[in-house]
């Protein structure tokens, strides 16, 4: 969510002529997150955000949007888009596809504590039982595919040691069958600043452009990575135990996904440890842009593999 491509205020008021909204009185720039461009647009009606697509076709699109729709439909709390006097969302501005959501109450939290926990993990649930009515499918844009390409790129930046652990760790999730484990709509991106929060009320989840049909325990396997950590890295066992429980409060975990849990933790972390990378050694030019650290996701991964070994060797 930072600012890639710049807006004026007299650009966004002329783009918003045939949005009934009100009047626009103020356009800022949100400096969060590493993909798209977005602004928060406060009008004399109420506030918004609008998102520019930096990677995107518009005809990649339409399935977030949709997607966002239906969830708020069915009670899960994320954006509802914005469509125009003539019912129309997605549209163009400075040559790039824009969408306008609504504005969640609260905002993100560094340090969650265990009652938040909880309720992420309660209304990702909810998420993905309320999804297996939704009739639209999309690819993983962080797949397979895209983890092997992103992979032959950043390899001849890294260290011997670095090379050594991410080729190892992509021929072992080539090597995993997940097609007994249940698929569904996930959120894919679950961070800390994708969810907020009033006190320990969730306003909402945001940010739904990773959304994909994909393993549903790897979208919690992300989560946890996320939610249930310490400053090292491993995991604050009281967080990642409260968080399980209140998922499968909502949707229990098939013999399927656990035997492969401790495969997905690591996925999940090779697949944002390879963002991560790509952005460090790739940067993209932009007003107020910033690439996270990738180390922290390399030493999420070493710990993941150790924990399946613990796992395997286990009685």
């Amino acid at each position: 969510m930072s600012v890639f491509t710049t807006l004026t205020l007299e650009e966004v008021r002329d783009w918003l002529r045939d949005f009934a909204i009100g009047d626009i009185v103020e356009l800022k720039g949100i400096a969060a997150g590493i993909t798209n461009t977005n602004y928060f647009v406060v009008t004399t009606n109420a506030r918004y955000v609008l998102t520019i697509f930096e990677k995107n076709d518009l005809d990649e699109l339409p399935y977030f949007v949709d997607l966002m729709a239906y969830l708020a439909k069915h009670h899960v709390p994320c954006p509802a888009p914005v469509a125009d006097k003539n019912g129309i969302a997605l549209h163009v501005l400075k040559g790039k596809p824009a969408l306008m959501v609504s504005c969640l109450q609260g905002r993100d939290i560094e340090s969650p504590n265990i009652a938040q926990c909880v309720e992420v993990a309660k209304t990702l649930a909810q998420m993905h039982v309320a999804g297996v009515g939704f009739q639209s499918t999309s690819h993983n844009q962080r797949g397979a595919s895209w983890r092997n390409q992103t992979a032959q790129q950043v390899l001849p930046k890294l260290a011997a040691a670095e090379a050594d652990l991410l080729k190892n760790e992509l021929a072992y999730q080539t090597g995993l069958d997940l097609n007994d484990c249940p698929h569904g709509v996930i959120h894919g991106d679950l961070f800390r600043d994708n969810v907020l929060f009033d006190g320990d009320k969730l306003g909402g989840f945001i940010d739904f452009y990773y959304a994909c049909h994909d393993v549903l325990a790897y979208d919690v396997a992300i989560a946890v990575n996320e939610w249930c950590i310490q400053a090292d890295g491993r995991f604050d066992t009281e967080k990642l135990n409260a968080f399980l429980a209140a998922y499968q409060q909502v949707r229990p975990f098939t013999d399927a996904e656990l035997q492969y849990w401790p495969a997905l933790l690591r996925r999940a972390a090779l697949r944002f440890w390879l963002s991560r990378l790509y952005d460090f050694h790739f940067p993209v030019a932009g007003e107020l842009t910033h690439a996270k650290n990738p180390d922290h996701f390399k030493t999420i991964l070493e710990n993941r593999i150790e924990l399946a070994t613990s796992f395997s060797n286990a009685p």
